[in-house]
């Protein structure tokens, strides 16, 4: 922990963080980011699933755009965006809510100009939402789902 408070103190004094595109060689490092969510983030999935089905995930190249935040060399979280233009944004443990986050957005958006930008978040995820409304996201729709064995 003692250390992500060094990393957050030190990007004070700098204007951004690095974004490096995801390669093969970043799996577990995402893999560990990924357990480090509180299950409420979850809109995709409803667990964990195993390094195993991770591993052919990240292989599998699902964003359009999928980058690695790093300070200093140090990767402190994780930024995509989707074929249709979502984002999502993770960052470790320590280092939410320091503006981070707005940083390593204004520097996705600067990579990738000219796009029409989308959250798509759990209503749960109270942090997220208050996120993307600072960011200037506006709500746009809710969606609700009927599985269809729940229908009868």
């Amino acid at each position: 922990m003692i250390d992500f408070i060094l990393i957050y103190q030190n990007m004070k004094k700098t204007t951004k963080p690095t974004l490096k595109l995801v390669d093969n060689s970043d799996a577990r490092f995402l893999y560990n980011l990924l357990k480090e969510r509180h299950p409420k983030t979850f809109i995709s999935h409803k667990k964990v699933p195993t390094y195993g089905e991770h591993v052919s995930f990240v292989k599998s190249r699902p964003y359009s755009r999928w980058y690695i935040i790093t300070h200093k060399r140090k990767k402190i979280g994780s930024i995509y965006l989707t074929k249709q233009n979502e984002v999502g944004i993770f960052l470790r443990k320590g280092l939410v809510g320091k503006g981070i986050g707005t940083l390593a957005l204004k520097t996705m958006m600067e990579k990738n100009p000219d796009l029409r930008y989308l959250a798509n978040i759990s209503p749960k995820n109270k942090e997220s939402i208050r996120f993307f409304k600072k960011s200037r996201f506006k709500l746009i729709q809710y969606t609700y789902e009927l599985i269809g064995s729940e229908s009868t």
